[in-house]
């Protein structure tokens, strides 16, 4: 099926203002994590409590992807990132004054809906170039995610340990507002492919996913690689403030240019899975990702172990991921906005169960139970990515 859009140009200059602000973006839903320490310590939190802020993060991402992401097929998708900007700076500043923890929960939630930007700019430039550059597109596009979800630790941390925690919300808002600004003067306007009403299209939704067996299976597969990738990061700033490491909020988040790997694998994985196909290189990389996890267990307390697991498993989580993206959008080009959605749905639900499931392993095993747990993930990720067709 030829996809309507696929006659628009994607330039050069629009598809780095995208991959930039698709970086910007996703920082947003892990800002929290290397700062998490510091809320701590102003709110008195337990290690339950604590956990709850990523969750409810991701908890709001995975609302928006099933109520918002639709949107993308029945309207104009700059538009819908015009708003989705304005309710980002907004939830930034709430998160700012926040005064309780149920505040700042209510601001992060509203923080991950509208970083749901992220999923209009991603299906948006997939409709824009032809199949053959689909896997290079969004090796690009997904090494702007990478380097948002990892340079967002290390600058978090930064920031939140010399100007407070509060600041990184300050910062998040300046940014949004200035891609805000930038994507309404840049992006070209596009056709709507649907004009459902708003219900009609949310079941509609709902319906593709029950109809195309292929897409449960990429989106089950994914949601639990995924849950193993936010086991790792939702604990990490907690186990490496102890000892015997004892680091601040900044030196836990400088794990996050350790971790630029993933960005390495992003971009390759792209031209990969033209050669090797979706389901043996996600495979590959599954296996990768358990040995990683397998190194920061075996090796407990141990600097380097712990650098050489992290490199391997941000390198495998995200070859997956384009690998996987590659062959969701494949399945109905009419409809990938509201395909797009239903899969990432899953995988931040994937998200959300990692950083609960995480935080509570931590706080009964310490980082031995952080391992199993993720290793588990990964092996139910495997198990359902072994009935894919391709």
């Amino acid at each position: 099926m030829t996809n309507p859009e696929e006659n628009q140009s994607l330039s050069r200059f629009i598809l780095l203002l995208m991959t930039t602000a698709i970086a910007a973006t996703a920082a947003n839903l892990y800002y929290s994590q290397p700062i998490l320490p510091l809320i701590a310590d102003e709110y008195k939190l337990t290690y339950s409590q604590l956990g709850s802020i990523p969750a409810f993060t991701q908890f709001g991402y995975a609302f928006a992807l099933l109520f918002i992401s639709p949107l993308g097929d029945s309207i104009a998708r700059r538009r819908l990132i015009s708003i989705l900007s304005c309710i980002l700076v907004v939830a930034c500043a709430v998160a700012v004054i926040a005064p309780s923890l149920p505040i700042l929960l209510s601001a992060v939630f509203l923080i991950g809906v509208s970083a749901n930007i992220t999923q209009q700019l991603i299906p948006f430039a997939a409709s824009m170039v032809s199949t053959n550059n689909k896997g290079v597109t969004l090796g690009t596009l997904m090494m702007g995610l990478t380097l948002g979800i990892l340079l967002s630790r290390t600058i978090s941390g930064f920031v939140g340990e010399q100007f407070g925690w509060r600041s990184v919300f300050i910062m998040s808002a300046v940014l949004a507002a200035i891609f805000g600004i930038l994507l309404q003067l840049f992006l070209p306007s596009n056709k709507p492919q649907s004009n459902l009403p708003y219900l009609a299209l949310i079941k509609s939704t709902v319906s593709l996913f029950v109809q195309h067996k292929p897409l449960q299976i990429y989106t089950l597969s994914g949601a639990f690689w995924f849950a193993a990738f936010n086991v790792l990061w939702a604990t990490l700033a907690i186990y490496v403030s102890d000892m015997p490491f004892n680091y601040n909020a900044q030196e836990a988040g400088l794990f996050g240019v350790i971790a630029l790997a993933g960005v390495i694998g992003a971009k390759s994985s792209g031209k990969w899975v033209n050669t090797l196909g979706s389901k043996k290189l996600i495979m590959m990389v599954l296996i990768l990702a358990a040995i990683g996890f397998a190194i920061t267990g075996v090796f407990t307390g141990n600097l380097i172990a712990l650098i050489i697991g992290i490199v391997l498993i941000d390198f495998a989580i995200f070859s997956a991921q384009v690998a996987n993206q590659v062959r969701v959008f494949s399945i109905d080009p009419s409809a990938q906005s509201r395909i797009n959605g239903i899969y990432m749905l899953g995988y931040y639900l994937g998200g959300a169960l990692g950083s609960i499931a995480g935080v509570k392993a931590f706080s009964l095993y310490q980082w031995p139970g952080v391992v199993i747990v993720s290793v588990i993930f990964i092996a139910i990720s495997a198990t359902f990515n072994s009935l894919a067709k391709k």
